[in-house]
Protein backbone atom coordinates (compact mmCIF):
# COMPACT_ATOMS: atom_id res chain seq x y z
CA UNK A 1 0.00 0.00 0.00
CA UNK A 2 1.20 3.55 -0.98
CA UNK A 3 2.08 6.02 1.72
CA UNK A 4 -0.43 8.62 3.01
CA UNK A 5 0.03 12.03 2.25
CA UNK A 6 0.91 14.21 5.48
CA UNK A 7 -1.93 16.78 5.47
CA UNK A 8 -2.97 19.80 7.72
CA UNK A 9 -6.37 19.78 9.06
CA UNK A 10 -7.75 23.38 10.11
CA UNK A 11 -10.77 23.11 12.02
CA UNK A 12 -12.32 27.00 10.30
CA UNK A 13 -13.64 29.18 12.38
CA UNK A 14 -14.36 27.96 15.94
CA UNK A 15 -17.42 30.01 16.30
CA UNK A 16 -18.94 28.37 12.83
CA UNK A 17 -19.23 24.70 11.39
CA UNK A 18 -16.20 24.09 11.27
CA UNK A 19 -14.91 21.97 14.47
CA UNK A 20 -18.41 19.63 13.81
CA UNK A 21 -17.82 19.20 10.15
CA UNK A 22 -14.50 17.78 10.80
CA UNK A 23 -15.61 15.78 13.70
CA UNK A 24 -17.98 14.05 11.72
CA UNK A 25 -14.99 13.22 8.53
CA UNK A 26 -13.13 11.95 11.19
CA UNK A 27 -15.74 9.76 12.69
CA UNK A 28 -16.71 8.17 9.55
CA UNK A 29 -13.25 7.02 8.35
CA UNK A 30 -12.85 9.37 5.45
CA UNK A 31 -9.93 11.75 7.02
CA UNK A 32 -7.63 8.66 8.19
CA UNK A 33 -8.25 6.97 4.75
CA UNK A 34 -7.45 9.46 2.36
CA UNK A 35 -4.26 11.26 4.60
CA UNK A 36 -2.23 11.11 7.65
CA UNK A 37 -3.85 14.22 9.10
CA UNK A 38 -2.40 16.74 11.41
CA UNK A 39 -5.38 19.08 13.06
CA UNK A 40 -4.06 22.36 13.95
CA UNK A 41 -6.22 23.56 16.99
CA UNK A 42 -6.65 24.05 20.27
CA UNK A 43 -7.83 21.00 22.07
CA UNK A 44 -10.98 22.67 23.34
CA UNK A 45 -11.88 23.95 20.16
CA UNK A 46 -11.59 20.03 18.82
CA UNK A 47 -13.62 18.80 21.81
CA UNK A 48 -16.29 21.12 21.40
CA UNK A 49 -16.47 19.83 17.92
CA UNK A 50 -16.45 15.95 18.82
CA UNK A 51 -19.46 17.15 21.36
CA UNK A 52 -21.40 19.39 18.81
CA UNK A 53 -21.07 15.95 16.29
CA UNK A 54 -22.03 13.71 18.85
CA UNK A 55 -19.11 11.36 18.27
CA UNK A 56 -15.88 10.12 19.46
CA UNK A 57 -12.54 9.73 17.89
CA UNK A 58 -9.29 8.12 18.92
CA UNK A 59 -6.36 11.27 18.56
CA UNK A 60 -3.14 12.07 19.69
CA UNK A 61 -2.27 15.35 21.05
CA UNK A 62 1.12 16.73 20.43
CA UNK A 63 3.23 19.34 21.26
CA UNK A 64 5.87 19.34 18.14
CA UNK A 65 5.81 18.26 14.99
CA UNK A 66 8.29 15.57 15.88
CA UNK A 67 5.71 13.83 17.64
CA UNK A 68 3.60 12.81 14.91
CA UNK A 69 2.10 9.64 14.46
CA UNK A 70 1.06 8.63 11.05
CA UNK A 71 -1.02 5.81 12.73
CA UNK A 72 -3.49 8.21 14.01
CA UNK A 73 -5.11 11.65 13.67
CA UNK A 74 -2.82 14.36 15.53
CA UNK A 75 -3.78 17.19 17.00
CA UNK A 76 -1.27 20.44 17.80
CA UNK A 77 -2.69 21.98 20.34
CA UNK A 78 -1.90 25.61 19.41
CA UNK A 79 -4.03 26.82 22.99
CA UNK A 80 -4.93 29.81 21.56
CA UNK A 81 -8.58 30.68 22.74
CA UNK A 82 -10.42 30.69 25.70
CA UNK A 83 -14.00 31.44 24.80
CA UNK A 84 -16.42 29.65 22.19
CA UNK A 85 -19.10 31.56 21.05
CA UNK A 86 -21.06 29.88 18.64
CA UNK A 87 -22.75 31.82 15.74
CA UNK A 88 -20.34 35.18 16.67
CA UNK A 89 -17.82 36.52 15.35
CA UNK A 90 -15.23 37.70 17.68
CA UNK A 91 -11.85 38.93 17.49
CA UNK A 92 -10.53 35.93 19.67
CA UNK A 93 -11.66 33.08 17.12
CA UNK A 94 -10.15 35.42 14.36
CA UNK A 95 -7.24 35.68 15.23
CA UNK A 96 -6.95 31.88 16.94
CA UNK A 97 -8.11 31.19 12.92
CA UNK A 98 -5.83 33.20 11.44
CA UNK A 99 -2.36 32.08 13.87
CA UNK A 100 -3.06 28.37 13.19
CA UNK A 101 -3.51 28.90 9.76
CA UNK A 102 -0.32 30.79 9.55
CA UNK A 103 1.00 27.62 11.57
CA UNK A 104 -0.12 25.37 8.48
CA UNK A 105 2.03 27.54 6.22
CA UNK A 106 5.12 27.36 8.23
CA UNK A 107 4.63 23.43 8.77
CA UNK A 108 4.45 23.24 4.54
CA UNK A 109 6.70 25.44 4.11
CA UNK A 110 9.49 23.79 6.49
CA UNK A 111 8.14 20.83 4.54
CA UNK A 112 6.22 19.21 7.04
CA UNK A 113 2.73 19.11 5.44
CA UNK A 114 2.35 18.46 2.12
CA UNK A 115 -0.87 20.68 1.86
CA UNK A 116 -4.11 21.14 4.00
CA UNK A 117 -7.45 21.62 3.69
CA UNK A 118 -9.15 24.13 6.04
CA UNK A 119 -13.11 24.32 7.30
CA UNK A 120 -14.87 27.58 7.06
CA UNK A 121 -13.03 30.73 7.74
CA UNK A 122 -15.41 33.64 8.76
CA UNK A 123 -13.39 36.69 6.65
CA UNK A 124 -15.20 39.26 9.01
CA UNK A 125 -13.83 36.93 12.50
CA UNK A 126 -10.46 37.12 10.72
CA UNK A 127 -10.28 40.53 10.43
CA UNK A 128 -11.09 41.61 13.54
CA UNK A 129 -8.43 39.38 14.64
CA UNK A 130 -5.69 41.22 12.69
CA UNK A 131 -6.08 39.64 9.41
CA UNK A 132 -7.53 41.98 7.03
CA UNK A 133 -6.03 40.33 3.67
CA UNK A 134 -8.88 40.86 0.78
CA UNK A 135 -9.16 36.88 0.64
CA UNK A 136 -7.24 33.94 2.15
CA UNK A 137 -5.80 33.38 -1.60
CA UNK A 138 -3.91 37.08 -1.24
CA UNK A 139 -2.91 35.93 2.49
CA UNK A 140 -1.94 32.56 0.90
CA UNK A 141 -0.07 34.09 -2.17
CA UNK A 142 1.94 36.78 0.59
CA UNK A 143 3.06 34.07 2.90
CA UNK A 144 4.85 32.45 0.12
CA UNK A 145 6.11 35.86 -2.31
CA UNK A 146 4.15 34.13 -5.24
CA UNK A 147 5.54 35.99 -8.47
CA UNK A 148 3.10 34.18 -10.81
CA UNK A 149 -0.56 34.16 -11.39
CA UNK A 150 -2.25 32.89 -8.55
CA UNK A 151 -6.33 32.53 -7.76
CA UNK A 152 -9.59 30.49 -5.91
CA UNK A 153 -10.31 27.68 -8.46
CA UNK A 154 -13.61 26.30 -8.23
CA UNK A 155 -14.50 22.67 -8.59
CA UNK A 156 -17.57 21.63 -8.72
CA UNK A 157 -18.19 17.57 -10.08
CA UNK A 158 -16.26 17.46 -13.11
CA UNK A 159 -15.97 21.27 -14.16
CA UNK A 160 -13.12 23.29 -12.83
CA UNK A 161 -13.11 27.17 -12.85
CA UNK A 162 -10.19 29.59 -12.70
CA UNK A 163 -10.50 33.53 -12.61
CA UNK A 164 -8.63 36.23 -14.09
CA UNK A 165 -9.84 38.57 -11.53
CA UNK A 166 -11.25 37.96 -8.34
CA UNK A 167 -12.54 39.72 -5.11
CA UNK A 168 -12.50 43.35 -6.60
CA UNK A 169 -15.78 45.84 -7.76
CA UNK A 170 -17.49 44.91 -10.83
CA UNK A 171 -16.70 48.01 -12.21
CA UNK A 172 -13.16 47.75 -12.28
CA UNK A 173 -12.76 44.59 -14.05
CA UNK A 174 -12.38 45.75 -17.36
CA UNK A 175 -9.53 47.93 -16.84
CA UNK A 176 -8.05 45.33 -14.25
CA UNK A 177 -8.20 41.99 -17.36
CA UNK A 178 -5.14 41.93 -19.72
CA UNK A 179 -3.49 39.47 -21.51
CA UNK A 180 -0.82 38.07 -18.76
CA UNK A 181 -3.69 37.72 -16.15
CA UNK A 182 -5.59 35.62 -18.91
CA UNK A 183 -3.03 33.77 -20.28
CA UNK A 184 -1.61 33.07 -16.46
CA UNK A 185 -5.15 31.78 -15.72
CA UNK A 186 -5.78 29.67 -18.32
CA UNK A 187 -1.90 28.26 -17.86
CA UNK A 188 -2.68 27.81 -14.31
CA UNK A 189 -6.15 25.72 -14.99
CA UNK A 190 -4.29 23.44 -17.43
CA UNK A 191 -1.70 22.55 -15.01
CA UNK A 192 -4.01 22.30 -12.19
CA UNK A 193 -5.79 19.60 -14.08
CA UNK A 194 -2.82 17.60 -15.41
CA UNK A 195 -1.18 17.24 -11.90
CA UNK A 196 -4.88 16.05 -10.81
CA UNK A 197 -4.93 12.98 -13.32
CA UNK A 198 -6.14 14.93 -16.44
CA UNK A 199 -3.57 14.59 -19.15
CA UNK A 200 -4.98 17.21 -22.24
CA UNK A 201 -7.74 19.38 -20.51
CA UNK A 202 -10.20 21.06 -22.46
CA UNK A 203 -10.60 25.03 -21.74
CA UNK A 204 -13.69 27.32 -22.67
CA UNK A 205 -12.60 30.82 -21.93
CA UNK A 206 -15.35 33.04 -20.99
CA UNK A 207 -16.16 36.10 -22.81
CA UNK A 208 -16.66 40.00 -20.80
CA UNK A 209 -19.44 41.58 -22.42
CA UNK A 210 -23.12 40.54 -23.24
CA UNK A 211 -22.71 38.20 -26.62
CA UNK A 212 -19.24 38.39 -26.82
CA UNK A 213 -18.97 41.60 -27.94
CA UNK A 214 -21.39 41.42 -30.78
CA UNK A 215 -17.99 41.97 -32.94
CA UNK A 216 -17.08 44.86 -30.88
CA UNK A 217 -20.44 46.50 -31.24
CA UNK A 218 -20.86 45.68 -27.47
CA UNK A 219 -17.31 46.26 -26.09
CA UNK A 220 -13.74 45.60 -27.35
CA UNK A 221 -12.22 43.48 -24.63
CA UNK A 222 -12.64 40.32 -26.61
CA UNK A 223 -11.36 41.51 -30.03
CA UNK A 224 -8.46 43.73 -28.44
CA UNK A 225 -7.43 41.64 -25.47
CA UNK A 226 -9.40 38.29 -24.97
CA UNK A 227 -9.07 36.53 -28.34
CA UNK A 228 -5.31 37.70 -28.33
CA UNK A 229 -4.30 35.98 -24.85
CA UNK A 230 -6.62 32.69 -26.17
CA UNK A 231 -4.76 32.27 -29.08
CA UNK A 232 -0.91 32.71 -27.85
CA UNK A 233 -1.75 30.26 -25.29
CA UNK A 234 -2.56 28.02 -28.47
CA UNK A 235 0.16 28.65 -30.34
CA UNK A 236 1.87 26.91 -27.10
CA UNK A 237 -0.19 23.76 -27.09
CA UNK A 238 -2.91 24.24 -25.16
CA UNK A 239 -6.74 22.41 -26.15
CA UNK A 240 -8.43 25.88 -25.32
CA UNK A 241 -11.23 27.93 -26.68
CA UNK A 242 -12.54 31.45 -26.05
CA UNK A 243 -13.70 33.52 -26.17
CA UNK A 244 -17.04 32.03 -25.25
CA UNK A 245 -20.35 34.41 -24.54
CA UNK A 246 -20.71 33.82 -20.77
CA UNK A 247 -24.83 33.20 -21.14
CA UNK A 248 -23.42 29.53 -23.46
CA UNK A 249 -20.00 28.61 -21.76
CA UNK A 250 -21.77 26.71 -18.85
CA UNK A 251 -24.17 25.08 -20.53
CA UNK A 252 -21.43 23.67 -22.72
CA UNK A 253 -19.32 22.66 -20.07
CA UNK A 254 -21.34 21.67 -17.69
CA UNK A 255 -24.57 20.40 -19.24
CA UNK A 256 -22.67 19.11 -22.84
CA UNK A 257 -19.37 18.29 -21.67
CA UNK A 258 -17.36 19.70 -23.85
CA UNK A 259 -14.91 21.59 -21.47
CA UNK A 260 -12.97 20.04 -18.17
CA UNK A 261 -12.57 23.44 -17.31
CA UNK A 262 -13.95 27.62 -17.51
CA UNK A 263 -11.95 30.57 -17.43
CA UNK A 264 -13.85 33.45 -16.08
CA UNK A 265 -13.43 37.12 -16.39
CA UNK A 266 -15.01 37.76 -12.67
CA UNK A 267 -15.98 36.37 -9.56
CA UNK A 268 -20.10 35.57 -9.72
CA UNK A 269 -19.95 34.96 -13.58
CA UNK A 270 -18.54 31.48 -12.68
CA UNK A 271 -19.62 31.08 -8.59
CA UNK A 272 -23.33 31.70 -9.78
CA UNK A 273 -22.94 28.77 -12.18
CA UNK A 274 -21.19 26.51 -10.26
CA UNK A 275 -23.84 27.11 -7.07
CA UNK A 276 -26.83 26.74 -8.82
CA UNK A 277 -25.08 23.25 -10.31
CA UNK A 278 -24.24 21.73 -7.09
CA UNK A 279 -23.78 24.07 -4.09
CA UNK A 280 -23.36 21.08 -1.53
CA UNK A 281 -19.87 19.39 -3.08
CA UNK A 282 -18.49 22.40 -4.19
CA UNK A 283 -14.84 23.09 -3.15
CA UNK A 284 -11.90 26.19 -3.61
CA UNK A 285 -8.88 25.27 -4.48
CA UNK A 286 -5.70 27.65 -3.94
CA UNK A 287 -4.09 27.29 -7.44
CA UNK A 288 -0.87 28.43 -8.50
CA UNK A 289 0.65 27.88 -4.78
CA UNK A 290 3.98 25.51 -3.68
CA UNK A 291 1.46 23.49 -1.73
CA UNK A 292 -2.04 21.94 -2.08
CA UNK A 293 -4.27 23.47 -0.46
CA UNK A 294 -8.35 23.13 -0.63
CA UNK A 295 -11.72 24.04 1.19
CA UNK A 296 -15.02 24.01 1.26
CA UNK A 297 -17.06 26.29 -1.22
CA UNK A 298 -19.78 27.20 1.27
CA UNK A 299 -19.18 29.64 4.68
CA UNK A 300 -18.86 28.99 8.30
CA UNK A 301 -22.79 29.08 8.65
CA UNK A 302 -23.13 30.60 12.14
CA UNK A 303 -27.13 30.30 11.44
CA UNK A 304 -26.43 26.07 11.58
CA UNK A 305 -23.19 25.84 14.37
CA UNK A 306 -23.57 23.65 16.95
CA UNK A 307 -27.10 21.94 15.17
CA UNK A 308 -25.22 18.68 13.84
CA UNK A 309 -27.06 19.27 10.28
CA UNK A 310 -23.91 20.72 8.13
CA UNK A 311 -23.50 18.29 5.29
CA UNK A 312 -20.14 16.56 4.67
CA UNK A 313 -20.04 16.33 1.11
CA UNK A 314 -18.05 19.49 -0.01
CA UNK A 315 -15.53 18.61 3.06
CA UNK A 316 -14.63 15.30 1.85
CA UNK A 317 -14.24 16.23 -1.65
CA UNK A 318 -12.06 18.86 -0.68
CA UNK A 319 -10.18 16.40 1.50
CA UNK A 320 -10.34 14.01 -1.77
CA UNK A 321 -9.11 16.47 -4.09
CA UNK A 322 -5.90 17.41 -2.04
CA UNK A 323 -4.79 14.21 -1.12
CA UNK A 324 -5.70 12.95 -4.93
CA UNK A 325 -3.32 15.61 -5.98
CA UNK A 326 -0.54 15.26 -3.83
CA UNK A 327 -0.98 11.36 -4.88
CA UNK A 328 -0.26 12.07 -8.28
CA UNK A 329 2.43 14.67 -7.67
CA UNK A 330 4.71 12.25 -5.98
CA UNK A 331 4.01 9.37 -8.54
Amino acid sequence: MSKKPKIGIHLGDANGVGPELVAKIAHSGILTEQCAPLIVSPLNVWEEGLKRAQVTVPFKVISTIEEFDPSTINLLDTKNLSKINIGECTEEAGKSAGDNLMTLLELCKQGHLEGFVFAPFNKTSLKMGGYNFESENKMFAHFFECSEHVCEVNVCGETWTSRVTSHIPLKDVATTINEKNITGAIELIDRLLKEFGIPNPKIGVAALNPHAGEHGTCGREEIDIIAPAVEKVKAKGLNVEGPISADIVFIRALKKNEYNAVVTMYHDQGQIALKLNNFDSGVTYHGGLPVIIATPAHGSAFDIAGKNIVSTNAMETALQLVAKTINNKNK
